[in-house]
């Protein structure tokens, strides 16, 4: 009988770990591995946020060790997740994802995301311990699954907690919510397939002239639901010229990065900047998902506000830089990186939309992005040890 109880049996195709002519499936093979603990981590969206719960699973490993990690999340967030060498199984929250879930059973279940769609995911499947956030069958609010989930409910429902009161990095207030120990501030983590990483040193020798450069890359987008969360063209165009001032300008190379939805408007972030006598590259913007990840890569700076390319550059451990408008600076750590917050006074407020004449993101001092740009850059040159840094007004 084969080893069904095995990590990497599957029970459909041959195993990937020995070769299936010459060995059988059984428990005295090397590769023999029984978890545990069977784990099911649910955070459906979004994309940056998924990115950030990597954070939690170095935590969960060191809870549960040799748990067999299951994650459910929405398409396309699968993207991220592949390759991840910390996580078993990645289902998409769709209709075969959720009939193959219902055939499983774990012994912990940890729901991330405060949502009637992720208590209807766990649902269909059984699980002996839940941490995180459930729901009242009769209503379908939203409570605390456990008591160590109140704080990260309860900011949640106040804006003067969110604002004002909390100084926890949302990684923290997981970490708590969900029970998994000692917070150690484990960090971001996203990994590339062997071609993946080929094709991120091809690229990033090809940006930096053969590796004589520094490769900053510039994160011009973000999410519709926010849309406040990216600086404007005339923004970048700013900055751009700011940073170009720098005394090791002549050493680093510019890249935009984004999706397809800023291929127009980094080609003209590209043609003003170029008109002002600064030098950008244009990376390409339409190939999915996996390739703006390896484009993140292959950076060694990267400058973003609060979008999937910050988290991307977090996961890839790449010093940033980072502004904030609308959303709280003092939910991400950065992990050595520097916040720049804008001036408006308004500022944070999550909303999805403003009127105000004059916005937030036209309200960041570019001289100090460019100032903490610069700072990032002599740090990446003399090697230092990184760690936090916010540029304030008082510069």
């Amino acid at each position: 009988m084969a080893a069904a109880s095995c990590r990497h049996f599957s029970g459909y195709k041959p195993c990937a770990k020995v070769d299936s002519l010459t060995q059988s499936c059984t428990e005295s093979c090397a590769h023999f591995e029984r978890p545990a603990k069977r784990v099911l981590l649910i955070h459906l969206g979004a994309l940056g946020a998924v990115v950030r719960s990597t954070a939690l699973l170095p935590a969960i490993l060191r809870k549960y060790p040799g748990a067999h990690i299951t994650w459910v999340t929405d398409a396309p967030a699968d993207l991220l997740l592949k390759e991840h060498p910390m996580i078993d199984r990645v289902v998409k929250a769709d209709v075969d994802g959720v009939l193959g879930l219902s055939a499983l059973v774990f012994d912990v279940a940890l729901l991330v995301d405060k949502s009637l769609k992720s208590a209807g995911v766990l649902n269909v499947t059984e699980a002996k311990e839940i941490f995180g956030f459930t729901v009242t069958p009769e209503t379908g609010a939203i409570v605390p699954a456990t008591s160590a989930a109140e704080e990260l409910w309860e900011i949640g429902l106040s804006d003067n907690l969110k604002f004002n009161v909390n100084r926890k990095a949302e990684t923290q207030l997981m970490h708590e919510a969900l029970e998994l120990g000692h917070f150690k501030r484990d960090p971001y983590s996203l990994y590339l397939s062997a071609e993946e990483c080929a094709e991120s040193l091809r690229r990033r020798r090809g940006w930096s002239q053969g590796g004589w450069s520094s490769v900053v890359g510039f994160n011009t987008g973000c999410a519709s639901t926010i849309a406040a969360k990216k600086l404007s063209v005339e923004g970048h165009v700013k900055l751009l010229v700011e940073a170009s001032r720098s005394s090791l300008s002549a050493r680093t190379e510019f890249v935009l990065l984004g999706g397809k939805e800023d291929t127009i408007r980094n080609r003209e972030i590209a043609v003003r900047a170029e008109a002002a006598n600064v030098n950008v590259i244009e990376s390409a913007t339409d190939r999915g998902l996996r390739d703006g990840m390896i484009s993140v890569a292959s950076c060694d700076i990267v400058v973003s506000g609060d979008s999937l390319g910050l988290h991307m550059a977090l996961g890839f451990k790449k010093p940033v830089v980072a502004w904030f408008g609308p959303t709280c600076a003092h939910e991400l750590d950065l992990y050595g990186g520097t916040a720049v917050r804008t001036k408006a006074a308004c500022s944070p407020c999550w909303k999805r939309a403003c009127e105000k004449p004059i916005m937030c993101y036209d309200q960041v001092d570019f001289k100090e992005l460019a100032f903490a740009i610069h700072h990032q850059v002599v740090r990446l040159h003399e090697g230092e040890d990184t760690a936090s840094l916010e540029i304030t007004s008082d510069l």
